[in-house]
């Protein structure tokens, strides 16, 4: 059993950056963040498996940054330039693929809330 933490989340200003943690209690090779709003489906925010194998949602591409640590226990995502529109819960998943399809991931942290006022 995996188990995933998110840290990092806060109230920031449109335009603000931000940084968000995933510690896993072990080493995981297909992790990713996702994020809900209210009202709204979970979302696939970036991915991450390797470093020749990243990427992102088209909302967020230029803007955030996924990276993983040497020994595959720790995933950040820099969010820079934030928007109104990122405010939600974001989410940290492992499984044994990246996919974009929330499915496809076995284990979930908790979430940390992100808000960008305007």
């Amino acid at each position: 059993q995996v188990r995933l933490v998110e840290s990092g989340g806060g109230l920031v200003q449109a335009g603000d950056s931000l940084s968000l943690s995933c510690a896993s209690s072990e080493r995981t090779y297909a992790m990713a963040w996702f994020r809900q709003a209210p009202g709204k489906e979970r979302e696939f925010v970036a991915a991450h498996t390797g470093d020749a194998d990243i990427f992102y949602a088209d909302s967020v591409t230029g803007r955030f940054i996924v990276s993983k640590n040497h020994d595959k226990t720790m995933m950040y995502l820099q969010m820079n330039n934030l928007k109104p529109e990122d405010t939600a819960v974001y989410y940290c998943a492992a499984g044994r693929v990246s996919t974009i399809h929330s499915e496809n991931y076995d284990y979930w942290g908790q979430g940390t809330q992100v808000t960008v006022s305007s």
